[in-house]
């Protein structure tokens, strides 16, 4: 949200108070320094009068980490404002220093200046160890702000109202609005990256982005997933502590700042010291929540009946039987909307007109060794069997004057489960667990965005506008919860679409409706890269797109389903569905079946090392489909690489985004080569290539380990069934032994290892090679064949 015109001129009918000089400050407890700050230099006792003033707290609540608060009216705190649960703990490394000048905060690797001399306000966060200057908030850069009326709400906000309630008219808004914004300082060349799932630039520099979900498509700049909080190149991140619609201005309003605002009187932030990328996500997991171990068999290829084709179940085993034919393994089978009848959505029934017998029915698909996701919402649509239920109990939202909040818009007269009602919770929770104990294993969580905030309350006086976001936090806690309680949480998983702040704890995530285009796979990608600088580890997209240009009936071209099948194959999770039309590969050619089977015998071969890097993955906050900038920040290169990625910390994947196989791609440094094709490339380099519809740039990093197991399942026994050691180039420095190492996952107590399998290098004479493999006892005897790649021998 932009409050000037330039540097000159306030819009109209705006007041802007700036911070511009610490008339006191003080340490109203331990490890805390607060500084009152006025909005006019102080320089007799009048100047004291007829201003506001901004009060900054700052404090520690883990070592690297600096907590800030700033506020103007203290009593305007809303006690109904949801909170998201931050793990803060005592900082004891905290050291807080005030003298004449300054004050100062040290915690750890991170040290914050406040000058407190007359006419110098300036909050300094710099590195301890070399005073590099990391960001700051100094001049016009601590705001209060008095907007004109209408401020408060903008597009998207009034649309989520206004398109869902046919009834809607935005009110005339004659009262002006506050706000609270802070700009903190951009360097040269600093690059700006995460703020949730956004598939526009990877790099957000120069955007306007307003943190308000939305169900708007992936070829729009809006998204099903805000979260607020970016890093940057630079050595640090921030996250706002809110679930209220937050503006940001990067580098836009003011070219050398990120603004940030809200409407309000207090704005909450947290910045994190790392200095790495892979730093600031850890520490951000260990205060937002880490994103537990999905189970081994989610990573395997998920078929959908896609949502609004014809389907029973001689339809269903058709395309499975197909799908066996055709060599191809499929670990889960999901049921679109239309596994319920038309018209009652979400009614937890199957429609017996289609699945006469679901129980037996779900039998007959587990008897396949498959696992079955079904799809929800959070509506109840007013045909529902349960919607009078729902009604009279007082499980949906309400209207002010009591009535329920209902909607046209997706399914007729559909409520809105209230999920801050805890027998709503309870309530959804049990019509769950029947469907997991008729032999459902998982849901697919789908919308979730579009809640209304106007004229509406909740069952727990939770602020409605602050509480959009948030819904999507409660929705999917809901369901995840229900799963872990009936099969345990190394069980539990979802396929969630919408998310704030703290949702990367209730995995997985995908990325919403996408066009069957090249520039779709591509906004896709780039959606995933910029959810994992977010801080989601576990994200997956619709293989092939979801819908046509136009929203023709028509399957995806040939070139870019192939292309996108190596794609989803290659990510964290990997489903086919669609909108029209089914999206097994037979209705798009004949080559399109064979590159299916071979991608998705791939994944599940890299199981050991998938899981392997997907334990990692919770352990420390990281992506498993991650940005080049996470695994090489002092490749400034890698910085804005939006159109590949690092599949792990050893894969690096470029995938193809034009009909022809060509790609231009980068390399950092080192010797890397092509686990598909033996092929050696030389980093730092580009590269450009034309590779057949079998092939792209699947490249091992040097001195890399990967562990290859079977190709049937996602989920087995790795540690006896291990097929393979693959090792790419390799190097030590002559006269040295080095030992690279390679975890092998449990198959049956999931986020532990059975065995670590080392590889020694020794250089003799100028010449590194494998002096020894070393497998323990626990291995179950099983060595697995080495495979050291070259032209001749590949994957």
């Amino acid at each position: 949200m932009k409050f000037t015109y330039g540097i000159f001129y306030d819009r109209e009918n705006t007041s802007i108070y700036n911070a511009v000089e610490v008339g006191e400050v003080k340490e109203p407890k331990p490890g805390h320094i607060r500084a009152l700050c006025t909005t006019r230099h102080v320089r007799e006792r009048g100047d004291t009068l007829n201003k506001p003033t901004l009060t900054v707290n700052l404090s520690s609540p883990l070592p690297n980490v600096v907590a800030g608060t700033v506020w103007h009216f203290k009593g305007a705190r809303k006690s109904t404002e949801p909170r998201f649960n931050l793990n803060q703990g005592s900082n004891s490394t905290f050291e807080p220093q005030i003298s004449d000048a300054t004050s100062t905060l040290r915690t750890g690797g991170l040290t914050t200046v406040l000058d407190t001399r007359p006419n110098n306000f300036h909050i300094a966060f710099r590195e301890s160890d070399t005073g590099k200057l990391l960001t700051d908030l100094g001049f016009a850069s601590v705001q209060y702000i008095v907007g004109a009326p209408g401020r408060g709400v903008t597009f998207p906000q009034e649309a989520s109202t206004s398109i869902a309630d046919p009834y809607y008219r935005a009110p005339n808004a004659n009262s002006k609005v506050p706000f609270i914004a802070l700009s903190f300082g951009l360097g040269v060349n600093e690059y700006v990256y995460g703020l949730g799932e956004r598939f526009g630039p990877f790099v957000k520099n120069g955007q306007e982005i307003d943190m308000w979900n939305e169900d708007p498509g992936t070829c729009s700049p809006y998204t099903y997933k805000n979260i607020p909080f970016y890093m940057t190149n630079r050595g640090y991140g921030i996250f706002f502590d809110h679930s209220d619609v937050l503006s940001f201005e990067v580098q836009n309003e003011k070219q050398s700042k990120v603004q940030v605002s809200i409407q309000g009187e207090e704005l909450r932030f947290y910045l994190i010291y790392g200095p790495t990328p892979k730093d600031i996500l850890s520490r951000y997991a260990d205060m937002t929540g880490h994103p537990p171990l999905p189970p081994p068999w989610s990573f395997g290829l998920y078929l959908s009946t896609s949502f609004l084709t014809d389907y029973d179940e001689k339809t269903v085993m058709t395309q499975l039987d197909g799908m066996a034919e055709r060599n191809i393994p499929v670990s889960v089978l999901h049921f679109d909307c239309f596994w319920m009848k038309a018209h009652t959505w979400t009614s937890f029934t199957f429609d017996p007109k289609f699945f006469p017998d679901p129980k037996g029915f779900l039998g007959r698909l587990h008897q396949r060794g498959l696992r079955v996701c079904v799809w929800i919402n959070p509506y109840i649509a007013q045909e529902s069997e349960v919607f009078d239920e729902a009604m009279d109990k007082g499980y949906l939202i309400r209207k002010l004057d009591g009535s329920i909040w209902q909607s046209d818009i997706w399914q007729a007269g559909l409520g809105i489960v209230d999920f801050t009602n805890p027998k709503a919770v309870h309530w959804y929770q049990n019509k769950l667990h029947y469907l997991l104990d008729m032999g459902v294993d998982t849901f697919k969580t789908d919308f979730g965005e579009r809640i209304p905030w106007e004229d509406v309350s909740f069952h727990n006086g939770m602020d409605t506008r602050a509480g959009h976001n948030y819904y999507s936090l409660l929705y999917n806690k809901t369901v995840y919860n229900a799963i872990s309680e009936r099969r345990g949480s190394d069980q539990a998983a979802l396929f969630a679409r919408a998310a704030t702040l703290g949702g990367q704890q209730f995995p997985v995530h995908w990325g919403g409706d996408c066009e069957s285009t090249w520039a779709g796979m591509a906004q896709s990608l780039r959606g995933g890269l910029s959810l994992g600088m977010s801080g989601f580890g576990f994200w997956s997209h619709d293989i092939g797109g979801f819908m046509s240009e136009g929203q023709a009936n028509t399957t995806p071209q040939p070139a870019i389903y192939k292309r996108w099948l190596q794609f989803g194959l290659l990510s964290s999770h990997s489903r086919l569905h669609g909108e029209k039309t089914y999206r097994v590969p037979w209705l798009v050619d004949d080559e399109a079946s064979a590159v299916l089977s071979k991608f998705s015998r791939l994944k599940n071969k890299l199981m050991p090392y998938i899981f392997a890097q997907a334990m990692d993955s919770h352990l420390h906050g990281l992506p498993l489909l991650r940005a080049m900038v996470i695994e090489f920040p002092e490749d400034r290169t890698c910085h804005t690489l939006d159109t590949q990625y690092m599949l792990g910390d050893s894969l690096l994947v470029a995938p193809i985004f034009e009909e022809q196989g060509e790609v231009t791609y980068y390399v950092p440094a080192g010797r890397w080569i092509g686990l598909l094709d033996g092929k050696v490339r030389q980093g730092p380099a580009w590269f450009t290539e034309r590779f057949d519809n079998f092939h792209l740039p699947l490249l091992l990093r040097e001195n890399k380990v990967l562990l290859i197991g079977p190709d049937n399942r996602p989920d087995t026994d790795w540690a006896s069934t291990l097929k393979t050691i693959v090792v790419g180039s390799l190097w030590t420095a002559e006269g040295d032994e080095t030992i690279l190492e390679a975890k092998v996952p449990r198959a049956k107590k999931i986020g532990t290892y059975e065995d670590t399998i080392q590889v020694v290098l020794r250089n003799v004479a100028g010449s590194t090679s494998i002096h020894r493999i070393i497998v323990s006892q626990e291995s179950k005897g099983n060595l697995p064949e080495l495979l050291e790649l070259s032209e001749d021998r590949h994957l």
